[in-house]
Protein backbone atom coordinates (compact mmCIF):
# COMPACT_ATOMS: atom_id res chain seq x y z
CA UNK A 1 0.00 0.00 0.00
CA UNK A 2 2.63 2.31 0.57
CA UNK A 3 4.18 2.05 -2.48
CA UNK A 4 0.60 2.92 -4.27
CA UNK A 5 0.44 5.67 -2.41
CA UNK A 6 3.91 6.72 -2.93
CA UNK A 7 2.95 6.97 -6.76
CA UNK A 8 -0.52 8.69 -5.92
CA UNK A 9 1.30 11.63 -4.34
CA UNK A 10 3.53 11.83 -7.34
CA UNK A 11 0.89 11.64 -9.22
CA UNK A 12 -1.44 14.61 -7.42
CA UNK A 13 1.87 16.38 -7.39
CA UNK A 14 2.39 16.78 -10.98
CA UNK A 15 -1.19 16.93 -11.44
CA UNK A 16 -2.03 20.18 -9.57
CA UNK A 17 1.21 21.49 -11.11
CA UNK A 18 -0.24 20.98 -14.73
CA UNK A 19 -3.04 18.85 -16.29
CA UNK A 20 -5.14 19.94 -19.74
CA UNK A 21 -8.13 21.12 -17.31
CA UNK A 22 -8.23 24.71 -15.82
CA UNK A 23 -8.13 23.43 -12.67
CA UNK A 24 -4.02 23.56 -12.23
CA UNK A 25 -1.44 25.83 -10.79
CA UNK A 26 -0.06 26.72 -14.05
CA UNK A 27 -2.99 28.25 -15.32
CA UNK A 28 -3.96 29.53 -11.97
CA UNK A 29 -1.17 31.19 -11.67
CA UNK A 30 -1.27 32.51 -14.88
CA UNK A 31 -4.69 34.35 -14.07
CA UNK A 32 -4.55 35.22 -10.81
CA UNK A 33 -0.83 36.83 -10.05
CA UNK A 34 -1.34 40.11 -10.31
CA UNK A 35 -4.56 39.75 -7.85
CA UNK A 36 -2.99 36.75 -5.58
CA UNK A 37 0.78 37.56 -5.76
CA UNK A 38 1.55 35.92 -2.11
CA UNK A 39 -1.10 33.30 -2.23
CA UNK A 40 0.71 31.86 -5.97
CA UNK A 41 4.32 32.23 -4.52
CA UNK A 42 3.44 30.06 -1.41
CA UNK A 43 1.53 27.49 -3.70
CA UNK A 44 4.50 27.46 -5.92
CA UNK A 45 6.99 26.82 -3.14
CA UNK A 46 5.07 24.21 -2.10
CA UNK A 47 4.90 22.80 -5.69
CA UNK A 48 8.39 23.23 -5.59
CA UNK A 49 9.36 21.65 -2.01
CA UNK A 50 7.23 18.31 -2.71
CA UNK A 51 9.05 17.94 -6.54
CA UNK A 52 12.52 18.64 -4.56
CA UNK A 53 11.52 15.66 -2.22
CA UNK A 54 10.79 13.44 -5.08
CA UNK A 55 13.53 14.41 -7.28
CA UNK A 56 16.13 13.96 -5.12
CA UNK A 57 15.05 10.77 -3.35
CA UNK A 58 14.65 9.51 -7.23
CA UNK A 59 18.17 10.48 -8.13
CA UNK A 60 19.64 8.73 -5.15
CA UNK A 61 18.10 5.71 -5.91
CA UNK A 62 18.09 4.77 -9.36
CA UNK A 63 19.85 7.89 -10.92
CA UNK A 64 19.30 9.44 -14.21
CA UNK A 65 19.75 6.37 -16.06
CA UNK A 66 17.26 4.64 -14.26
CA UNK A 67 14.53 7.63 -14.45
CA UNK A 68 15.44 7.22 -18.30
CA UNK A 69 14.79 3.32 -18.53
CA UNK A 70 11.68 3.74 -16.50
CA UNK A 71 10.80 6.33 -19.21
CA UNK A 72 11.66 3.84 -21.56
CA UNK A 73 9.54 0.97 -20.39
CA UNK A 74 6.60 3.36 -20.35
CA UNK A 75 7.19 4.89 -23.85
CA UNK A 76 7.74 1.55 -25.15
CA UNK A 77 4.25 0.07 -23.51
CA UNK A 78 2.36 2.95 -25.03
CA UNK A 79 3.82 2.42 -28.21
CA UNK A 80 2.28 -1.56 -28.02
CA UNK A 81 -0.62 -0.31 -26.96
CA UNK A 82 -0.92 2.54 -30.03
CA UNK A 83 0.38 -0.64 -32.82
CA UNK A 84 -2.41 -3.12 -31.53
CA UNK A 85 -4.81 -0.47 -31.66
CA UNK A 86 -5.70 0.37 -28.25
CA UNK A 87 -4.95 3.87 -28.10
CA UNK A 88 -4.98 6.87 -30.08
CA UNK A 89 -2.56 9.67 -29.94
CA UNK A 90 -5.12 12.23 -31.46
CA UNK A 91 -6.54 13.67 -28.01
CA UNK A 92 -4.40 15.92 -26.60
CA UNK A 93 -5.81 15.77 -23.26
CA UNK A 94 -5.24 12.10 -23.19
CA UNK A 95 -1.33 12.79 -24.38
CA UNK A 96 -1.19 14.66 -21.41
CA UNK A 97 -2.41 12.63 -19.07
CA UNK A 98 -0.41 10.22 -20.17
CA UNK A 99 2.73 12.30 -19.66
CA UNK A 100 1.62 13.20 -16.32
CA UNK A 101 1.20 9.33 -15.51
CA UNK A 102 4.55 8.43 -17.08
CA UNK A 103 6.36 10.84 -15.31
CA UNK A 104 4.78 10.22 -12.03
CA UNK A 105 5.41 6.50 -11.84
CA UNK A 106 9.47 7.32 -12.63
CA UNK A 107 8.60 9.68 -9.59
CA UNK A 108 6.76 6.94 -7.45
CA UNK A 109 8.99 4.10 -8.12
CA UNK A 110 12.07 6.76 -7.46
CA UNK A 111 11.06 6.99 -3.98
CA UNK A 112 10.03 3.25 -3.85
CA UNK A 113 13.35 1.68 -5.17
CA UNK A 114 15.65 1.76 -1.91
CA UNK A 115 12.59 -0.41 -0.48
CA UNK A 116 11.55 -2.20 -2.82
CA UNK A 117 15.25 -3.53 -3.31
CA UNK A 118 15.64 -4.40 0.44
CA UNK A 119 12.64 -6.44 -0.39
CA UNK A 120 14.03 -8.44 -3.06
CA UNK A 121 17.93 -8.65 -1.94
CA UNK A 122 17.78 -8.27 2.08
CA UNK A 123 20.49 -5.50 1.50
CA UNK A 124 20.09 -2.26 3.30
CA UNK A 125 21.19 1.02 1.75
CA UNK A 126 23.48 2.69 3.67
CA UNK A 127 20.67 5.25 4.51
CA UNK A 128 18.60 3.23 6.18
CA UNK A 129 18.26 3.32 9.84
CA UNK A 130 17.20 0.23 11.70
CA UNK A 131 13.77 -0.07 12.71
Amino acid sequence: MGYFLRWIFAFLLLALTFNPTDYNYVRWSMMNYASETPITVLMGLLLVIGYIIYLRATLRSIGGFGMFLILAVVAALLWVLYDWGILTLENRALNTWLGVLALSLVLGIGLSWSLVRRQLTGQADIDDVDE
